[in-house]
């Protein structure tokens, strides 16, 4: 049964329709996979009794000629900061355990409607304000390279589900790289959409003005399929080649990483020019304010949401999330507000220089998968806090209301992966993945199987 599991979901459903095997076959490897890796923790809740019925339904509608589309019969997973009717949303959170969502989130219904399978919950930071997935009610996610490390968060839990492939797709929610940064110390291909491209209801909110849901993915083809079952963009043809494509560099700003990154970062402008893509190193000014900024807004909107709650019922959250909010509290209206005037002048930036390139490069992360409860990484001479590290190149998308794309793009000498951002112009979500789909015709980054998958 692991054999099914190698597949993209649109191979996968390719080899359904030619009866090599079932969507009840593939649910259930995906089923014994989660058992194999139960450890790791990445799921909250499995809806297996619904998910077989589902998938059974599935296999009738399609033997009796409805065929719904590439996505149908496919398992996926979502965030447990997402509604699903009937089922306990929690959002990671003790304040909220036993809730149950009345009504399907809108990107459930949608992945309903396009015959995927909802086949569970999966675990992430308490209320999504967090990048290890140390989750103190639900417990920690480990990393599916390594369990005793973090899968990074706040959609921690996808990451993994992901990776090991007990679900073809996850969703996660990003507000300031909780997609990609599972996506990249997972090894697995990672969408942030810009803001307002996919809507948010049903969905608990961390920073509403940053706040996006996107897919994550061994595979970026099912990353797009997903995406177009989200937004009704009809699914492009693949690039045939990236011959011209314009490439922006960070400069000096991309420098600061562990020299694993580093290869894996020059080896990716190598391959880009090989591919007959021009690479330019752009000129901005002001981005070592951008994580500074981040943080204030990242503070002040899940702040206001939460104050009545941390007001009544402060001792519920886990200590971290609880000062965070905290702290939160004290952000000025003067703070919040320069926040977002850098906000809007480095989206400025950031627009006008995709006059100049077509998608800009940088790495998703300075430094690999870090142990749990590890709180600095040394880069160099110094030492850089996980914290900040998390958002020094996810800030410029999250910021500036951007996609962007984690892109596994190599390992470190411990085995772990590395990642790669893209980040594009508004609407630009369908060339990322495009590009990201080309660089995986011809590498296998993708397509390893963790090491906690063969224990």
């Amino acid at each position: 049964m692991d054999d099914l599991l190698e597949f993209s979901m649109g191979e996968a459903g390719r080899r359904v329709r030619a009866r090599q095997f079932s969507f009840p076959e593939l649910l259930e490897a995906c089923l014994a996979r989660e058992a194999a890796t139960r450890d790791l923790n990445a799921f909250n809740a499995l809806y297996r009794d619904q998910a077989r019925n589902v998938a059974q339904a599935s296999q009738t509608l399609l033997e009796q000629g409805y065929d719904l589309g590439p996505l149908q019969g496919m398992p996926i997973a979502i965030k447990a900061n997402i509604a699903l009717a009937g089922q306990e949303m929690h959002a990671g959170s003790r304040i909220l355990a036993g809730s149950l969502a009345q009504r399907d989130a809108g990107v459930v219904r949608r992945l309903k409607r396009a015959g995927a399978i909802i086949i569970g919950s999966t675990n992430m930071h308490e209320f999504a304000w967090g990048g290890t997935t140390d989750n103190p009610h639900y417990g920690p996610s480990g990393n599916a390279w390594d369990g005793n490390r973090i899968p990074a968060g706040s959609s921690g839990g996808s990451g993994v589900a992901a990776a090991v492939r007990s679900a073809l797709g996850a969703l996660g929610t990003d507000t300031g790289g909780s997609i990609r940064l599972p996506a990249a110390m997972n090894g697995v291909t990672g969408l942030r959409p810009g803001v307002g491209r996919i809507a948010t209801d049903g969905i608990f909110p961390l920073a509403a003005s940053l706040d996006t849901v996107g897919p994550l993915a061994g595979y970026a083809e099912d990353c797009a399929l997903m995406f177009s079952a989200l937004t009704g963009d009809t699914v492009p043809a693949a690039l045939p080649d990236l011959h011209g494509l314009r490439i922006g560099l960070l400069g000096e700003y991309s420098e600061k990483v562990q020299p694993d990154v580093a290869r894996a970062y020059h080896d990716l402008t190598d391959w880009f020019r090989a591919a007959g893509g021009r690479c330019e190193t752009l000129s901005f000014s002001g981005l070592e304010q951008a994580v500074n900024a981040l943080v204030l807004i990242n503070l002040a909107e899940p702040a206001a949401l939460h104050a009545p709650w941390l007001a009544d019922r402060a001792g519920e959250y886990g200590e971290d999330v609880r000062l965070l909010l905290q702290a939160g509290l004290g952000i000025s209206a003067v703070e919040y507000l320069q926040a977002q005037r850098y906000r809007t002048a480095l989206r400025q930036q950031m627009v006008e220089k995709f006059n100049q390139v077509d998608v800009i490069l940088a790495p998703t992360l300075p430094f690999t998968a870090p142990l749990k409860g590890q709180t600095q990484v040394r880069i160099g001479d110094d030492e850089e806090s996980v914290l900040t590290g998390n958002m020094r190149f996810n800030a410029l998308a999250s910021l500036a209301a951007l996609p962007a794309l984690n892109l596994p793009a190599g390992f470190d000498s411990a085995g772990l992966p590395i990642g790669m951002q893209l980040i594009g112009p508004d609407g630009g979500e369908q060339r990322l993945m495009g590009i990201a789909a080309c660089f995986q015709r011809e590498s296998d980054y993708h397509r390893r199987t963790p090491v906690m998958v063969n224990r």
